[in-house]
This record gives C-alpha cells, sequence and structure tokens, in this order.
C-alpha cells in the first residue's frame, strides 16, 4: 500500500509533464529562447509557471465579468464567448515575455558592442593575445562584457577559444555580435590577420549606425508634428473651444465625458512616445 500511494503523486507529476511537453510542441523554438533570453528555467517549467498565472488571472476575470454582467443584466453567453478569448490573449501575452527579454538583450548588447569592439582592435594591435584582450573586456560594457565572460569562462572549461566564440554567438540575439565574433572566428581558422578582419568589420557597423541614425531623424521630424498636433495643440484647444461653444447652447459636460477625454488623452501621449522609443537605434547615439 505505501508503494502504491508513494507512485501516485510521480504518475500525477509524469501526467502533468506529458501535457506541457504537448503544450510545448505548440511553441517549437520555445527551449532555444529561453536560453537565448538566459531565463534559467526549462521548457516545462517556464510553461507552467505560464499556466498557473493564466489559471490565477481566469478567476479573478471570471469573478470580475460575472460581477459586470449580473449588475448590468447582461446576457451570460457573452461570457461564455469573451472569458475564453481573453484567457488565450493573456497566455499569449505571457509567452511573448520570452520575445520582449531576447529583444532587451539585443538592445543592450548592440549598444556597446561598437566601443566594445574597438577597445579589442586597439588591444590585438598592440600585441596583445586575442585571449587576453576578451579577457579585458569582460567588465565595463554591461551586456556585451557578460557575453564575453561567457567565452573565457567556456574557454578555461577547456573548450578551444574559436569553438567557444562560435558557441556564445549562436546564443546570442544580436545580429552585430555575431558578425563580429564570426569574423574573428573565420580568421583564426584560416590563419588571417585578426587586426584586417576586425577593423573592416568595424567599419561597416559604424557606417551602419551613421545611416540608422540619419534614418531615425528622419523620422523623428513627422513624429514630432503629429506629437504636436494631436497630443498637445488638438486635446488642449480642442478642449477649449467645445466648451466655449457648448457655454452657448447650454449644455454642460458630465464628469463621465471629461474622464474619457482624458483617458483618451493619455492614450494618445502613451502612443506617440511609445513610436519614438521603439524608433530609437539600439546603441548609444
Amino acid at each position: 500500500m505505501p508503494s502504491s500511494a508513494g507512485s501516485q503523486p510521480v504518475q500525477k507529476k509524469e501526467r502533468v509533464n506529458a501535457y506541457l511537453e504537448y503544450l510545448g510542441s505548440f511553441f517549437p523554438d520555445l527551449r532555444k529562447k529561453l536560453r537565448i533570453a538566459k531565463i534559467n528555467k526549462t521548457q516545462e517549467s517556464y510553461l507552467k509557471d505560464v499556466v498557473v498565472i493564466t489559471a490565477l488571472v481566469f478567476v479573478i476575470l471570471f469573478i470580475i465579468y460575472f460581477m459586470i454582467f449580473t449588475a448590468a443584466s447582461i446576457s451570460y453567453l457573452w461570457l461564455i464567448i469573451l472569458l475564453p478569448l481573453t484567457v488565450v490573449a493573456v497566455f499569449l501575452f505571457f509567452m511573448k515575455r520570452v520575445d520582449v527579454q531576447i529583444a532587451s538583450r539585443e538592445r543592450n548588447i548592440d549598444k556597446d558592442l561598437l566601443f566594445a569592439g574597438r577597445q579589442l582592435l586597439i588591444e590585438i594591435r598592440g600585441g596583445i593575445p586575442l585571449y587576453d584582450a576578451i579577457s579585458h573586456l569582460t567588465k565595463d560594457y554591461g551586456e556585451v562584457s557578460s557575453v564575453f565572460k561567457e567565452i573565457i569562462d567556456k574557454t578555461n572549461l577547456g573548450v578551444p577559444l574559436d569553438v567557444a566564440m562560435e558557441d556564445v554567438a549562436e546564443e546570442t540575439p544580436s545580429k552585430p555580435f555575431k558578425r563580429l565574433i564570426l569574423q574573428i572566428v573565420n580568421s583564426i581558422r584560416s590563419g588571417s590577420d585578426i587586426a584586417v578582419s576586425l577593423e573592416t568589420i568595424l567599419e561597416q557597423m559604424s557606417q551602419e549606425q551613421i545611416i540608422e541614425i540619419k534614418a531615425y531623424g528622419q523620422k523623428l521630424n513627422p513624429l514630432g508634428m503629429f506629437y504636436l498636433l494631436f497630443g498637445i495643440i488638438v486635446p488642449s484647444l480642442g478642449i477649449a473651444l467645445m466648451v466655449t461653444l457648448l457655454t452657448f447652447t447650454g449644455v454642460a459636460f458630465s464628469l463621465e465625458f471629461l474622464v474619457g477625454m482624458l483617458l483618451v488623452i493619455i492614450i494618445i501621449q502613451y502612443i506617440f512616445l511609445t513610436m519614438i522609443e521603439s524608433s530609437r537605434p539600439r546603441f548609444e547615439v
């Protein structure tokens, strides 16, 4: 009997893992994304957390929707339609956390990559061995330093330097970093001058950043104009004009209308600020 009772939790855990593996089949790249995002969880553990959070949100939303629908005398048929759609949206929202983490890590790497690359070039030209030059980049450069530290750690464990660089580049979201590392790896394996190859790739990266800065400046002009128009002028002058006109008609603003206008203005401000922030270059200007 004790052995049978003890096997039940094990069987239950196996069933849960089987369900999580089935759910993970809908996200085939999740394992790789977790490694790239540096989220130290297995696929099953991450999915379990998302499912638990989604279940809690489901319970909370069910209570809120039920109270609203009951108070407003709305048919519960809409609850049956709306609740599953909301829960699916919540689940997908939390699943996107991995992509958000990857994008954030990519931005942080690209931000300091050119400066770190130039220091690497200077030290290699100064006759410092590649391993020592890379080890000097393991601090002072934010996320880039943590990536170079991974290379040093792998090398210290006995992995050849070129293999360690290739492995780390494979699990790094930054495309410029991959190009930089693979260029160095190719130079090591072909026996060519690393400094020449590194200088070429850094020059390309510098030109790309200049182009991106110019594109950002061109994009900022119309965004700024629309922000001034719809985010400042229209809300302020529009409401003032409406108050003046409605004064002559004897119609008064209700509190609900003013609150609604405030929410609309906040949403417009948020949209414009988000657009400006998202269009910024990924590096320090």
